[in-house]
């Protein structure tokens, strides 16, 4: 009897545990991430002049010139570019507006404009090879973003280098992808050692003229090499990642959306699920700009020198009926454009430049996808999706007894509540300690202490993105 009466009350400890410490966890670490950046920044949508700022104000700000500085002087600049390394200095996204960004993003534009053609059969052809690498079983269990991540390795290894991906660089991609991603997430710490042998890998490409683009003339070989990696080997192949994790991860979990997609997968009804995935689970959290002029924002002036923090999945929510609610039927008959819809950002202000390569390449990918198999998940969905999205994987012809994907499904779910746990712990700690690591180091600091015309003094910075 003692020894029942023990185990119940250990159950109801781990649930009462599993129930309140992720979030007490998320909201420490939301603290200590506030304390480090200080409370001086505006964030949209939001209060602006004590009147609430909704989405106009957000469109408005975002939109206007000034709303351009990004690195400099801003107090979190440091972390950020800590997770970023190595070469965040002439990363795409934290170049200081001027001619070096122009000719970076230009570079970047040239390098992804693809036919349509030829994007579908790069995507489908790396998943198809990707998905011949898994055991022919009835029944798999992965986690998506680990299995989408060689996919979109060798997809943008063929956008660069313009020939197939050997797996000795898929790997070195991988690495530095997963390295960058876990560090952001703090689910582990960065290891430089990793990530330094890409750059040796691109540098070496690049002095032997295997690149068959025109690269920024304004960066050194060496920095033309953390570009190519920050640009396509982080960014690209972090955030597609995610995205299709994101995306498969919800098709598993709606039966009666993956039901419709697989009777009909060329049906606009994929796009329509993918901007649904893309509202419900953006891939920006928060995204900042330090504005370099004053700003009439209607309600109140933002004074140059200001951050303003733009809100993604606050603003996609804005006027949404029932936008909790996984729907992708509310974008039959409606314009993206009139519905606070910014999956790739705002055109005035250094939108993605993937913009429109990867919807194509998503999609493509999500069919290979469906042909193969069917998908389960017992897990949470959320935006940070920091458990990589474990799913199941169920051969579409010679599908697992049911007992056998129910009995799976109830272990994926127990799993799921309990690494909770253990990895809300793990975020706080690795995390306190990368953001003393990077205040130590002082990256972007020492940079334009060294480079003063990078761009003009700066004061606060925007809360860290705490996906």
């Amino acid at each position: 009897m003692r020894s029942l009466l023990g185990a119940g009350a250990a159950g109801v400890a781990l649930w009462v545990v599993q129930r309140w410490l992720p979030r007490s966890v998320v909201a420490l670490r939301v603290s200590i991430f506030t304390r480090v950046n200080g409370d001086d920044e505006v964030t949209l949508p939001g209060e602006l002049g004590g009147v609430a700022a909704g989405s106009e104000v957000f469109e408005r700000v975002y939109a206007d010139p000034a709303a351009n500085g990004r690195s400099r002087g801003a107090a979190l600049s440091d972390l950020f570019w800590y997770w970023l390394a190595p070469g965040p200095e002439v990363h795409q996204e934290h170049l200081e507006a001027g001619p070096r960004y122009d000719e970076v993003a230009r570079t970047t534009r040239e390098i992804l404009s693809m036919p349509t053609r030829s994007i579908e059969d790069l995507a489908a052809g790396a998943t198809e090879r990707v998905l011949r690498e898994l055991p022919g079983a009835p029944l798999t269990v992965t986690r998506l973003r680990d299995l989408m991540m060689p996919v979109w390795a060798e997809f943008f290894y063929e956008v660069v280098f313009r020939e197939p991906c050997p797996r000795t660089a898929r790997d070195l991609i991988v690495g530095n992808a997963d390295d960058v991603v876990s560090s952001l997430k703090c689910t582990g710490l960065r290891h430089m050692r990793r990530r330094d042998r890409l750059t040796r890998y691109l540098r070496r490409r690049i002095d032997a003229g295997d690149v068959p683009h025109r690269l920024p003339g304004v960066l050194t070989p060496q920095e033309q090499a953390y570009y190519l990696q920050g640009t396509f080997f982080n960014t690209a192949v972090v955030q597609s990642s995610e995205g299709m994790a994101h995306l498969l991860l919800a098709i598993a979990q709606h039966p009666d959306v993956q039901r419709r997609l697989v009777s009909d997968p060329h049906a606009r009804y994929l796009g329509h699920v993918l901007e649904e995935v893309l509202r419900e689970y953006p891939l920006f959290g928060i995204a900042h700009r330090i504005t370099t002029a004053d700003i009439d924002a209607g309600p109140a002036v933002i004074p140059a020198g200001s951050v303003v923090c733009f809100n993604y999945p606050a603003y996609e929510r804005l006027g949404q009926p029932d936008p909790d609610r996984f729907d992708p039927g509310r974008w039959e008959g409606r314009s993206v454009k009139n519905a606070h819809h910014i999956p790739f950002g705002v055109a005035a202000n250094r939108s993605c430049p993937a913009w429109r390569l990867s919807p194509i390449a998503m999609r493509a990918v999500t069919r290979v996808v469906l042909r193969r198999y069917r998908l389960r998940s017992s897990v949470s969905h959320t935006r940070s999706i920091p458990h990589r999205a474990p799913c199941l994987l169920l051969d579409a012809e010679d599908r697992p007894p049911a007992w056998r994907v129910r009995t799976a499904l109830a272990v994926m779910r127990v799993r799921d509540r309990y690494e909770d746990v253990t990895r809300s712990v793990m975020q706080l700690v690795l995390g306190t300690w990368m953001v003393l690591d990077a205040r130590r180091l002082k990256l972007c600091t020492n940079h334009f202490a060294t480079h003063p015309l990078d761009g003009a003094p700066r004061r606060s910075a925007c809360p860290v993105d705490h996906g």
